[in-house]
């Protein structure tokens, strides 16, 4: 993702993170249960770590390209639709399916967060060099 594609899909990300948000808590809390809820607080808390990393990761991309952040904020974002979109989609139909979508949303999250590692310490052994 470029850096204006990674900060169009956060604003999208934030946005609905906010508006869903206050629609559970002021809507969706009275018609279900604890465990739905549970599930929509989980969603909505990866989201939100997630979005500030594809945040951090298109600030980084400005100053100094990065494959291997790219290929971070691709695989992110991903894992908030999987991740995050699966437990709402649980909460709110009770569809089992929803079950096996969430890991695979988890394990992007876990890809993006290593090819992270990987962009960040590249461009420290580049800053080494040119010094």
């Amino acid at each position: 993702m470029s850096s204006r594609a990674m900060f169009i899909f956060a604003a999208i990300s934030g946005f609905l993170l906010v508006a869903f948000g206050a629609f559970g808590a002021h809507v969706l809390s009275r018609s279900l249960g604890p465990a739905e809820m549970a599930w929509i607080h989980t969603g909505l808390e990866y989201q939100a770590y997630h979005t500030l990393a594809v945040i951090g990761l298109g600030a980084a991309m400005l100053r100094r390209a990065n494959l291997w952040f790219y290929w971070s904020s691709a695989f992110l974002a991903l894992g908030i639709v999987l991740f995050s979109g699966s437990l709402y989609c649980l909460a709110l139909s009770h569809l089992k399916f929803w079950v096996f979508v969430t890991p695979i949303g988890g394990l992007c999250f876990l890809v993006g967060w290593f090819l992270m590692l990987i962009g960040a310490l590249r461009l420290k052994r580049k800053a080494d060099r040119h010094e």
